[in-house]
């Protein structure tokens, strides 16, 4: 199988088939910090892939202001 790494970007071939949690465990990647896409959907740590998919790994991304609201107690 292919694994597309994203930031930065790289190519790994992996042989098949295992689970998704089983992939990242051998790239050292935490699950919860990437989301992992076959096609136009996302997949779980529990599903299983093939030799001939092709997955990418995207990380999660996350943050932002409090978007106007304001802190308990206070006025904006």
């Amino acid at each position: 199988m292919k694994v597309v790494l994203r930031n930065p970007r790289r190519e790994v071939e992996l042989p098949g088939p295992r689970r998704v949690k089983d992939v990242l465990r051998e790239l050292q990647i935490v699950p919860g910090t990437v989301l992992i896409i076959r096609q136009d959907e996302l997949l779980t740590t529990d599903a299983m892939l093939d030799d001939a998919d092709t997955i990418e790994l995207r990380p999660v991304m996350s943050g932002g202001g409090s978007g106007g609201v304001a802190p308990a107690g206070r006025r904006p």
